[in-house]
């Protein structure tokens, strides 16, 4: 069986919208596609704000040197910064792709594919935004009784660019989310009614 000269097996569903329903259809993609962009160019603002941080600080005759390696936190968000930009730039790119070919059918393991991607990428993001930002609030007010001073007040240029850093980390983390709740309704409204061609259409066995 075809549909408009496209195979369908049992995995793939052909979407038809009309009116409306289309418009809806093409502002979601557009929405997707700038997501994904934003957060391709967040992440990788924040993962080259953070490694590019350092300042040297002379403490008497002991010159100290603050990096983002002194910081687990901090090296977990560069890596999983760098994780989503290339996963975005990619899932970026299979949009442009999808939108220029005018695709009709919608294979159902590839939307399982994209969703759980999409869903692995938020939860990362998320993560690594909480451990950064947990030790960005030690370094700031330190923690008296596990004798941790505060390192922002020697270290102000590095604490300052890390948290430019970890702000636009943060806004890319918030996009993925975003993006992941629009994979997951791509998904599931595959499962709802059942889907309509255009009258004046027939399918060809």
């Amino acid at each position: 069986m075809s549909y408009l000269g496209v195979g369908i097996s049992p995995r793939n569903v052909a979407v038809y919208h009309g009116g409306k329903m289309k418009l809806i259809d093409r502002r979601l993609r557009l929405t997707e596609l700038l997501l994904r962009c934003s957060v391709t160019a967040l992440a990788f603002l924040g993962l080259i704000l953070i490694v590019t941080d350092t300042q040297v600080k002379q403490i008497f005759t002991i010159e100290k040197r603050a990096k983002y390696t002194n910081m687990k936190s901090l090296v977990f968000l560069v890596v999983a910064n760098g994780i989503a930009a290339v996963y975005s730039l990619l899932q970026s790119v299979r949009c442009v792709m999808g939108s220029m070919k005018g695709d009709v059918l919608l294979n159902k393991s590839l939307a399982w594919a994209i969703f759980s991607g999409d869903q692995a990428m938020a939860y990362m993001s998320v993560a690594a935004i909480a451990a950064a930002s947990e030790s960005g609030v030690i370094g700031i007010r330190g923690d008296e009784e596990l004798q941790w001073m505060k390192v922002c007040n020697m270290f102000g240029k590095f604490c300052n660019r890390g948290a430019g850093g970890v702000a636009s980390a943060m806004l890319a983390s918030v996009a993925m989310v975003l993006v992941s709740c629009i994979s997951a309704f791509s998904l599931f409204r595959l499962y709802g009614a059942t889907t309509q061609r255009p009258p004046n259409l027939a399918v060809v066995k």
